[in-house]
């Protein structure tokens, strides 16, 4: 069994954001694995310690991510978690890739990677907490022309080795839906999917000086100009920063606190 797991290097949440020349800022001391990824990468993991020992042993788990030299730390968390391979495709020319683009060069390094081996299945977190654009998996499908089984909250797989399926649950309004594709297949989890591992020491210590491959367009096939600002569909033509927030306003409740919290709500149109 060999599975890609795609993962994105995103800005820390908690960091303020902006917007230059129509683009995210990214700072290299901000950045860090995308958190819905790791559930991706969780889910991964579980499906390989399902397998028979033999087939478990000769089973292979690679992380791919799209990003300056910056995302090998997040690589290295992955490789903490647990994965055996690291590969990241680093081009000039992918700056300021919208979501086509990046799902373009993705299934590139997919299709780089199965001439190797075959890849039995890719699978991504439900959305990057950069953009939350949740359209990169869809694409990945349609470039690849694989089946999707997209925001799973339950991950599985079924038949036998040579035949196996993917198999998900999605939870709706009061309902479960039951999904099943063949495999190859490309699958995206929800956070819901499962509570990603820590990293025991081992691992850390070994992520330390695993290596990550650094892949170019040219390596895996790509033409630049179907990337990047040139082959982008979609453009940035204003941003603005988040208004500040107000001052906190404390009402000391003397006998009359309903009455101040029902003006507040009708001074501010929240009736």
């Amino acid at each position: 069994m060999r599975i890609v797991v795609a993962v994105k290097y995103v800005p820390d949440i908690h960091a303020d954001r902006g917007f230059e020349g129509g683009r995210v800022v990214r700072r290299p001391d901000e950045g860090t694995l995308n958190e819905l990824d790791e559930n991706a990468v969780e889910a991964a993991l579980r499906l390989v310690e399902t397998l028979p020992d033999d087939e478990r042993a000769a089973s292979e788990v690679v992380v791919v991510t799209v990003a300056g030299p910056d995302a090998d730390a997040a690589v290295k968390k992955a490789f903490q978690l647990g994965v055996d391979r690291g590969v990241r495709v680093s081009d000039d020319a992918i700056a300021g890739s919208d979501y086509f683009g990046t799902a373009r060069v993705l299934a590139a390094a997919v299709r780089r990677l199965a001439e190797e081996s075959p890849v039995d299945l890719v699978v991504t977190g439900m959305a990057a907490l950069d953009g939350l654009g949740s359209v990169v998996p869809a694409l990945l499908s349609a470039e690849l022309g694989l089946p999707q089984l997209t925001l799973a909250g339950r991950l599985e797989l079924t038949g036998e080795p040579g035949a196996r399926a993917a198999r998900v649950t999605r939870e709706l309004d009061g309902v479960e839906e039951v999904l099943e594709a063949p495999l190859p297949a490309v699958v995206s989890v929800t956070d819901h999917a499962n509570e990603p591992r820590f990293p025991n020491f081992k691992l850390i210590m070994a992520a330390r000086t695993k290596p990550v491959e650094a892949w170019s367009l040219a390596d895996v096939g790509v033409d630049p100009a179907q990337v990047g600002d040139a082959g982008a569909r979609t453009r940035v033509l204003d941003a603005s920063p988040r208004p500040p927030r107000p001052e906190v306003e404390i009402v000391v409740d003397k006998g009359e606190g309903g009455r101040a919290l029902a003006e507040y709500l009708i001074r501010n149109d929240l009736v």
